[in-house]
């Protein structure tokens, strides 16, 4: 038996990340379903290899023939996701220095932390006065796509523009704001809904909205319930319930500067 090096080591440790990071996008979702009946028919393709059936082991053999593809095909959605979470999560998500210095540097950074400040105070006054709100903040993917069949309104990001948007009598508080290059790009903007079948019963169309569109960008979704005035936070088609106004404001600090 060859010695076990410290390659060997490093090698566990990253498969090991992967399949656990891979398994924290599927769980709970279809996909988990569909992950364990294709483990189930490779286990019995094996299992007719043994024994030697030679018709059904090369018709399956036909088949696994394109599991790459196969795989890529039935989880689209959810290596979309872990690219995104990669892409976001653990390459800096945009804050480098260089970038900083391209952005407007010091200026830029005042201005995120403004905006983020003008939407903390939009979301306390619509969770005081029970109003329902879906808004979308862009980090690195574009949210252009998702504003087809909405109001392209391109404003400066404001907690007056979003309490009117909001408000009940607005023909434009039906739909997500999405909020993009601090700028308020869109309102009442249908957003795709989650596939996801074991969400809780108390999820409405809202939540499943913004876990929709978080599992199709790497944006950061705020839900605002109309029946409990509760703030929701959806990222990566997760959902974390209860957040308060200042939790809020520390999480959007920290994921978008």
């Amino acid at each position: 038996m060859p010695p076990i090096s410290i390659l060997d080591i490093i090698d566990i440790i990253l498969v090991a990340f992967i399949l656990y990071q891979l398994y924290r996008l599927i769980r709970g979702t279809a996909a988990i379903t569909i992950f364990m009946g294709i483990f189930i028919v490779y286990l019995f393709w094996k299992v007719v290899e043994l024994l030697q059936m030679e018709l059904i082991s090369s018709i399956m053999a036909a088949v696994f023939g394109g599991g790459v593809i196969i795989l890529i095909i039935v989880f689209q959605q959810e290596i979309r996701r872990f690219l995104l979470m990669i892409g976001s999560r653990y390459m800096g998500g945009g804050n480098s220095s260089l970038e900083r210095f391209f952005s407007g540097g010091t200026v830029a950074l005042r201005q995120k932390q403004t905006d983020i400040e003008e939407i903390v105070r939009g979301v306390e006054w619509m969770v005081d006065s029970k109003l329902g709100a879906i808004i979308v903040i862009a980090r690195r993917s574009t949210l252009e796509l998702y504003s087809e069949g909405g109001e392209v309104l391109n404003a400066r990001v404001s907690a007056e523009l979003l309490k009117s948007i909001f408000y009940k009598g607005s023909p434009l508080h039906d739909g997500a704001v999405l909020i993009e290059s601090g700028r308020v790009y869109a309102a009442r903007c249908p957003l795709p809904a989650t596939d996801n079948p074991n969400l809780p019963p108390r999820f409405g169309m809202r939540h499943r909205a913004a876990i929709g569109i978080s599992e199709l960008t790497d944006s950061i979704v705020i839900v605002i319930s109309e029946e409990r005035g509760k703030i929701s936070l959806a990222q990566f088609g997760e959902v974390d319930e209860n957040i308060k106004p200042n939790d809020l404001r520390k999480i959007l600090t920290e994921e978008l500067i």
